[in-house]
Formats: C-alpha cells, structure tokens, sequence
C-alpha cells in the first residue's frame, strides 16, 4: 500500500457579534489576528468542529447560520497544506479569548488589524463581498 500524505481538514468560524465579526489573537505560530478555528479530530463531524473550536477560543456558544465556502489553496498556512471550510454563525454569550487565544476581540471592515495570519484577510475579504451582494467567492 502506498503512503498517502494528505492535507489536514481544518474550519474557520466568521462569528457576528454585535456590530461586526469576531477575531483572536492567537497564542503560537503564526502569530497575529485569526478567525477562530482549528483542526477536525478524528471521529469529528464539520459543523461539529466548528462549534467545538468557536466556544474553546472565544467562550461563546455559536449558531452555525450557514457553510460559506471552502478554501484549500496548498500555501495557505505556511505550516503545512490544510483545507479549512468556512462557516458564518451568530455569536452567542460573554466572548473572551481561551485555549490557542490571548485575545478575542470584535471587528468591523473599517477596522480589521494589520497583522492578519494564514488567508483569512482573503477570507473576510469574500465575506464582506458575501454579505454586500449576496455573490460567494469563485473557484481560486
């Protein structure tokens, strides 16, 4: 049998909150502001990933709203090629950053960091679009 190496399923939450959407300011390399997320345990459903990975960095419990796009651009993480789909939820409780996060703040378009690790200005970038004119990003 060969030996396969495969990309790592990963998820990312774009949490609204209030008047804008949620990031963390994450803990380890890369270092800079992230959308919440991480990795799919083995065993582990998607929208369960989401969930779990929402409440661990930001303490709030998420409704997933919908699937927003799935992004697997094999550079997107300079650690190794991941596949992360991408899910919109509402946030719901009192957000403070936890596990992977130092920090979880609110954002709006107009004020989103500087220091934006892995794709995920890309990301927010076919969000912003998204919730303008309804158009999903296209094939990348």
């Amino acid at each position: 049998m060969s030996n396969y190496k495969n990309p790592y399923p990963t998820v990312d939450i774009i949490i609204e909150y209030g008047d804008g959407i949620i990031l963390i300011e994450r803990k380890n390399p890369p270092y800079g502001w992230a959308i919440p997320g991480g990795f799919v345990d083995y065993g582990e459903s998607l929208p369960s990933a989401a969930i779990r990975e929402a409440n661990e960095e930001t303490s709030l419990n998420i409704e997933l709203i919908e699937q927003f796009y799935t992004y697997s651009r094999p550079d997107r993480d300079p650690r190794f090629h991941t596949v992360s789909t991408v899910y919109i939820a509402k946030g719901h409780g009192e957000l403070r950053g936890a596990d992977d996060a130092l920090r979880a703040r609110v954002f709006r378009e107009d004020n989103l960091p500087d220091e934006i690790v892995f794709d995920h200005r890309d990301i927010l970038n076919d969000y912003f679009i998204y919730k303008k004119t309804k158009k999903r990003p296209g094939i990348k």
